[in-house]
C-alpha cells in the first residue's frame, strides 16, 4: 500500500492534478487566477439575488467561506450554490450557532475524544494539524456514547433530520472553523500571511485496529463523512494515514469512495519508513507528536500543546493562560484593533461566555486589496451598478470573521431557535451529497 514517491515527490503531487494546481495557497485569497477571482464576485452577485447574502460591512459571509464552496464545486456557480444553500437551510434547521453556543461541556469533550484533536500546533504552511487515533473508537465506545448522544447537551432545538451523534460531531467543525483556523489566519509568522487559513491537516493513525473494528465503525464513520463533505466543504487538505495494517488495501477501497478524486490525491497512506521523512516535509520536527518521530509532548487525549508563538502574541484574560476545554470563537473588539477569544457552551445549567484572551489584528493586512473583479454578468443576466458597487465595498470590507453576538444576544438566539423549531417539520431530509473535501 506504500507509496514509492519520496516525500519531495509527494509534496509536488500533492499540489498537483491532472496538471492543475490545487493544493493551498492555490484557489485562495491572494492566490486566484483571473477566472476564479471573476467566480468569486460573480458567486456574490448571484447570492445578492437570491437574498442570500449581503455585502455589510461586515459580510454576511467572508470571502474565504465563500470560495470553499467554489472550490468544491469546481468553480461553477450553480453548483457552489446549491451546496451552499442546502448548508444554509441545513445550518437553520439545526440551529448549530444555537448549539456551538450552549452545549454541555461534558458533552463536547466526550465528543472531542472521538475524533480528530487540535495538537495546538501548525504545519509549514500555518494550517492547524489534527491527530485521529482510531483504535479507540471500539464498538463498546462507540456504543455508550451515541447512547449517551441522545441526551439533550444544548438549547438547540433540531429538525430529526440530522442524528444527535451527528450533531455533536459538528459542534467540533464548529471550532474548527470558528477557532483553530482564525486564529491560524491571524499568526503572520507564516509565507501567505494575506491568505487565509481554511484548511487543516490530518495525521491519521489506524495501527491497532483489527478488520473487524473498521467494518463496524463502517457506518458511524460514512455517516459522519458525508455530511461533512456536504456542508464543511474544503476544510480537509493532507491527510496522512499511519500504521495501515495488511488488509487496509480492502478498507481503502469503502474509504475512498465517500470523497472525490481531488481529495484522495490529498490521502497519503504510508509505510513505516516514510513516517518521518514524508511528515518533516510539510511539519517542522518541532510540531510533529513524539510518537511519529517529532519532538512534540502530545498524545491523543491530550489538550492542545500550544506553539509558544501563540501564547507570546496573546495577551490573557481573566486568569487564563491557556484556551480551555469547550467551544471557543473570534469577534472583533470595540475598537476594531484586536481579536477576542470567547469561551461558551455551559455547565450544568450554567452559561458561559466569557473573554479568554486578545490577539492583535493582522489579517488582512493593511496593503493587502481585494481581488475579485465584478463580472458584467452572471449566468448571462446583468449585474446591477449598485449591486456591483455594493459586492466591491464588502470584499474591500473584508474581515476574518463575521460579527459574533454580544454577550446577551445568546439568549436572543435560543428564543428564535425555539420559535423557529416550532414551524419546522420534524422529518425534514438532509441531504449528503459527496463533495471535496
Amino acid at each position: 500500500m506504500a507509496s514509492s514517491l519520496d516525500p519531495a515527490q509527494k509534496v509536488k503531487s500533492a499540489v498537483s492534478v491532472a496538471g492543475h494546481e490545487v493544493g493551498y495557497p492555490h484557489g485562495h485569497l491572494g492566490h486566484l487566477s483571473e477566472t476564479e477571482a471573476a467566480a468569486l464576485a460573480g458567486f456574490k452577485a448571484f447570492l445578492v439575488e437570491k437574498d442570500m447574502y449581503t455585502a455589510g460591512p461586515p459580510p454576511s459571509h467572508d470571502d474565504q467561506t465563500l470560495l470553499r464552496f467554489l472550490r468544491a464545486r469546481k468553480w461553477v456557480i450553480p453548483d457552489a450554490f446549491k451546496q451552499f444553500s442546502e448548508t444554509e437551510e441545513w445550518r437553520k434547521a439545526n440551529h448549530l450557532d444555537v448549539l456551538y453556543d450552549t452545549i454541555d461541556l461534558e458533552a463536547y469533550d466526550s465528543t472531542r475524544r472521538l475524533y480528530p484533536q487540535w495538537t495546538g500546533r501548525r504545519d509549514r504552511r500555518g494550517i492547524p494539524i489534527y491527530l485521529f487515533e482510531i483504535r479507540h473508537l471500539d464498538s463498546k465506545t462507540v456504543a455508550e456514547y451515541e447512547k449517551k448522544a441522545d441526551e439533550t447537551h444544548s438549547k438547540a432545538r433540531a429538525d430529526g433530520g440530522t442524528s444527535s451523534k451527528l450533531l455533536r460531531l459538528f459542534a467540533l467543525y464548529e471550532n474548527l472553523t470558528r477557532f483553530a483556523q482564525p486564529l491560524c489566519t491571524e499568526l503572520p509568522d507564516r509565507d501567505n500571511a494575506s491568505t487565509p487559513i481554511t484548511l487543516s491537516t490530518n495525521i491519521v493513525d489506524v495501527s491497532g485496529v483489527s478488520l473487524r473494528q473498521f467494518w463496524n465503525l463502517k457506518s458511524h464513520m460514512q455517516a459522519a463523512s458525508q455530511l461533512a463533505t456536504a456542508h464543511y466543504p474544503e476544510t480537509l487538505d493532507r491527510i496522512f494515514i499511519i500504521g495501515a495494517p495488511y488488509f487496509f488495501s480492502t478498507v481503502w477501497g469503502w474509504i475512498k469512495r465517500w470523497f472525490d478524486p481531488i481529495t484522495v490525491s490529498k490521502i497519503f497512506i504510508l509505510s513505516a519508513a516514510e513516517v518521518k521523512p514524508t511528515l518533516e516535509a510539510f511539519i517542522d520536527p518541532k510540531n510533529i507528536p513524539k510518537g511519529y518521530g517529532g519532538e512534540l509532548e502530545f498524545k491523543f487525549f491530550d489538550q492542545p500543546n500550544l506553539d509558544p508563538y501563540i501564547k507570546e502574541r496573546a495577551t490573557w484574560e481573566n486568569g487564563h493562560t491557556e484556551f480551555p476545554l469547550g467551544p471557543l470563537y473570534w469577534r472583533p473588539s470595540a475598537d476594531g484593533t484586536k481579536l477576542e477569544c470567547v469561551a461558551v457552551g455551559s455547565v450544568g445549567e450554567a452559561q458561559r461566555n466569557e473573554i479568554v484572551c486578545t490577539l492583535p489584528g493582522a489579517f488582512p493586512p493593511k496593503e493587502v486589496k481585494a481581488e475579485a473583479a465584478v463580472p458584467e454578468s452572471v449566468n448571462g443576466g446583468a449585474v446591477e451598478a449598485d449591486v456591483a458597487a455594493e459586492i466591491v465595498e464588502g470584499v474591500q470590507n473584508l474581515s476574518v470573521i463575521e460579527e459574533e453576538p454580544k454577550k446577551d444576544e445568546i439568549s436572543e438566539k435560543v428564543t428564535e431557535a425555539d420559535a423557529e423549531s416550532k414551524a419546522v417539520p420534524t422529518t425534514t431530509a438532509t441531504t449528503t451529497t459527496t463533495v471535496s473535501t
